[in-house]
């Protein structure tokens, strides 16, 4: 019985199998994201040390790297050094009898090491091979690296962020493309695994940080491709509908979204101001968005007159859909998130209770959830290879020779 099944997480993919030849970002999201649905996903990271997230330090938690552990809990973990031929035979067996694989190598890099899903395809023909890069395996980019920052540039996004037009580039906080690579990822492997179940046949999955980056110029691609214009930076404003964007009160900044004629009308009565619904310039909402400056401008002394808290109270009060700006330690510690179990504790045998954030689609019969820590390096290096018939004289002649690395 796996450690997830004993702790009572039976996710909507138990028993299914994954294999993670990926480091950093992009590739463990996807693998982070079929875990927590109940995937067993072992990770196999390069020995003798490891996925390089293990030196992003500071900050680390009793020696143990914090951003490693966000990004691979739910996982087993296993060292192999795929540069030799022991280690190479190893990722073959685990391969053969796996359902997915995830890589974010270098275009090549698996082909190399005579792992490439061609080769793979031939011993287990319902393999799904999901690949993760900087740009995709086709095009005059396929062998480029990638990395979060170099995507966001190139998909767009650098010049749609920011306070406005005329700024300096700007990319968003978060490590978008990474992430939303690796959701695609996780998206994909589960459509070929829908698709295998109707024909019996694997497929290769392969989607870029730079496709990742794209999709979320949805907007802002609609509006060039009507007008021939490039949309630029907005700050907080949205491209199509006004008011829809943040405010400054008396005491901080909230977030307002009254961005249909309904919810205008709503924040109007809320704030007391009955000139605003007669006049012209915002009577709907193309005129509202000529008029965007004006409007800001317009709205702008009504919010300094009270405190956060107060609007908030007013505009729920009146339905206008608003909201306040919390740092990250505020919304680990708003009700909401803890209601929706986005922030649960697991125990890490170095660490200790360690902090990690949830799953974020909830399953009404099969739950999935976080029931296992990231792993210390080889940690599971054992208990795997055993599983896939490795004797312990071949364990520990692949340890002798390097071609492993065991906790």
């Amino acid at each position: 019985m796996t450690e997830r099944a004993s702790q009572n997480h039976p996710g909507p993919l138990t028993g299914l199998k994954v294999i993670e030849f990926a480091h950093i970002m992009a590739g463990p999201v996807c693998g982070l994201m079929l875990a927590d649905m109940g995937a067993d996903v072992v990770k196999v990271e390069k020995a003798p040390d490891g996925d390089d997230s293990r030196r992003f330090l500071p900050p680390a938690i009793a020696g143990e790297p914090a951003a490693f552990m966000m990004m691979n809990r739910n996982k087993r973990g296993i060292a192999v050094n795929l540069k030799s031929e022991g280690g190479r035979a190893v990722a073959r067996r685990l391969i053969r009898s796996a359902d997915a694989v995830i890589e974010n190598y270098r275009k090549g890099t698996m082909e190399k090491f005579g792992l490439g899903y061609e080769e793979c395809a031939k011993e287990n023909p319902g393999l799904v091979w999901c690949e993760l890069s900087g740009f995709g395996r086709t095009g005059p980019y396929a062998e480029r690296g990638g990395f979060d920052l170099i995507a966001q540039g190139m998909s767009g996004l650098m010049s749609i962020t920011g306070a406005s037009e005329g700024r300096q580039p700007m990319k968003v906080g978060a490590p978008l493309t990474d992430i939303t690579a690796g959701i695609l990822g996780a998206m994909g492997v589960l459509a070929a695994l829908i698709a295998r179940a109707r024909t019996g046949r694997g497929q290769r999955v392969d989607t870029s940080l730079f496709e990742a980056g794209i999709v979320h110029t949805y907007w802002q691609s609609a509006i060039a491709f009507a007008t021939g214009i490039a949309p630029g930076a907005l700050g907080t404003a949205h491209p199509l509908n006004a008011p829809y964007q943040a405010f400054q009160t008396n005491d901080g900044w909230i977030t307002l979204g009254a961005a249909n004629q309904a919810n205008w009308l709503r924040l109007v009565e809320a704030l007391v101001a009955p000139e605003l619904a007669s006049d012209l310039r915002f009577a709907d909402n193309a005129s509202r968005m000529t008029n965007r400056k004006a409007l800001e401008a317009a709205l702008r002394p009504y919010f300094a007159r009270r405190s956060s808290a107060d609007w908030l109270a007013r505009l729920e009060a009146a339905g206008v859909p608003a909201g306040p700006v919390l740092d990250i330690n505020q919304m680990h510690r708003d009700a909401q998130t803890l209601a929706r179990e986005m922030v649960v504790e697991v125990r890490h045998p170095k660490a200790g209770a360690v902090k990690t954030l949830g799953l974020p689609v909830k399953f009404s019969a099969t739950p999935g959830g976080v029931a296992r820590p990231a792993p210390t390096l080889g940690q599971h290096t054992r208990e795997v290879l055993a599983e896939h018939g490795f004797s312990d004289a071949e364990i520990e002649r692949f340890i002798a020779d390097g071609a492993i690395v065991a906790g």
